[in-house]
């Protein structure tokens, strides 16, 4: 039969070392859950903070939507955000097919007399485009517009989507589709961005 052995109080010492483990070992728990409760509500509040900023940023995002009118004549050009109310713009086009910019106050839209015809014709004409749809003009846009009782201007390149139709005796009739944002916050040259943009999506064909 096997011996028993001998049981042994623990001293007073070893007793208040437990206790001491157990209160640190607790304490550095409660540590943990603490800091961890803290880095979840900072990360919450930082993403909270990034979530206004972006609706912020997107607020102060001036934007425009554009809607056809009659036969495809004009463009109706809206802010998407209302509380933006546009006061003037200047519309202008590649050199090659208008050379000055159209000023409008008050009525915000693209009318299809402002470059058909003429310029237009001969552009498409030395490219050899043959296309009558699906059609695409960069087109230039300084808009003034008040915000939250402030002046504020917009420079931006939009893609105006046309397409063409044949007439007896006359240039070919253009229809406005639509509109796109290409670019925004142009510099002073709009000109220039506007005539590079139209090089590269209609580069005119190689010398010989």
């Amino acid at each position: 039969m096997a011996k028993r052995l001998p049981l042994r109080w623990l001293t007073l010492a070893e007793l208040v070392g437990i206790a001491a483990v157990t209160i640190a070992a607790l304490g550095y728990w409660d540590s943990h859950r603490e800091r961890t409760l803290t880095e979840k509500e900072r990360a919450a509040e930082a993403q909270e903070r990034r979530a206004e900023a972006q609706a912020g940023a997107l607020k102060l995002t001036f934007l425009m939507t554009a809607a056809p009118e009659g036969e495809g004549e004009r463009l109706r050009l809206t802010a998407v955000h209302p509380e933006q109310v546009i006061q003037t713009q200047a519309v202008s086009f590649p050199r090659e097919v208008r050379g000055d910019p159209v000023q409008t106050t008050g009525n915000p839209r693209i009318e299809a007399g402002w470059f058909e015809g003429g310029g237009l014709d001969k552009a498409l004409h030395d490219r050899g485009e043959k296309r009558r749809q699906g059609l695409r003009l960069p087109v230039g846009i300084v808009t003034s517009f008040i915000e939250d009782g402030q002046t504020k201007t917009d420079r931006a390149i939009y893609l105006v989507g046309y397409g063409l139709k044949p007439r007896m005796l006359r240039s070919d009739k253009v229809e406005l589709e639509g509109l796109s944002l290409v670019r925004r916050g142009v510099g002073e040259d709009m000109q220039g961005a506007l005539d590079a943009a139209w090089a590269r999506q209609a580069p005119a064909p190689a010398k010989p």
